[in-house]
């Protein structure tokens, strides 16, 4: 009786630390999880054209390809540091379509067949910083400098985006000025399509000069 009496002892013993240690293991878990959440660290698209931690490549670009010109290097009048970018749209629509746009992807040229996404959970929000060539009466009239979107994810394919969320249309002022998209309740576990922009010829028909700095999730 004694025999069993230890013996069951020695089991209930066992049984308690298999239970303490995966009681262990699942606090670890859920304080990394947790601490990965509330730690979000700013996470750049673009700051400055030689930065290291930029992350995507403006290589998707989409409908009247032909009419864009992009220039990742501008100098002159950046929102912070040394560059910014400097898009020129002409409205000709070389293609046929009507619009364009570029897709800030990864890898480079990357429409969801092949992986490539970012983990971005814990993002608030996305941030940039834009400004039209031209302002004031001059763009509410020709609507020079207005976007059609600007756009978070909404890659697809067998790759796809976990979410998608855009603004606008938005209409651009002469000046730097700070816009937002809203991420609260996005699945942002993989966007491999980190940031987008849009326009059509209907709405900026002369074409347009826009600027884009400082682009981050945060």
């Amino acid at each position: 009786m004694r025999k069993t009496a230890v013996k069951h002892r020695k089991k209930g013993v066992e049984e308690m630390k298999k239970l303490v240690i995966l009681l262990v293991v699942l606090a670890l878990v859920t304080c990394v999880a947790g601490r990965s959440y509330a730690e979000f660290k700013r996470f750049n698209v673009y700051t400055e054209r030689s930065a290291r931690d930029n992350h995507y490549i403006p290589s998707g670009w989409m409908g009247d390809w032909g009419d864009i010109k992009l220039d990742t290097g501008w100098k002159d009048n950046p929102h912070s540091g040394v560059n910014c970018i400097k898009i020129t749209y002409t409205a000709d629509q070389k293609q046929g379509a009507g619009w364009c746009g570029i897709f800030w992807q990864n890898p480079a040229n990357n429409w969801g067949t092949k992986p490539g996404g970012f983990d971005l959970t814990g993002a608030k929000k996305m941030t940039f910083w834009a400004r039209g060539e031209k302002g004031g009466e001059m763009i509410s009239k020709t609507q020079i400098g207005t976007l059609a979107e600007v756009k978070v994810g909404g890659i697809t394919g067998e790759y796809a985006d976990s979410d998608s969320v855009s603004i606008g249309p938005i209409t651009l002022t002469p000046e730097w000025k700070e816009y937002t998209i809203d991420l609260t309740g996005k699945d942002l576990s993989y966007i491999s399509g980190g940031f987008c922009w849009a326009a059509s010829a209907a709405d900026n028909p002369n074409g347009f000069v826009i600027y884009f700095d400082d682009i981050y999730y945060e």
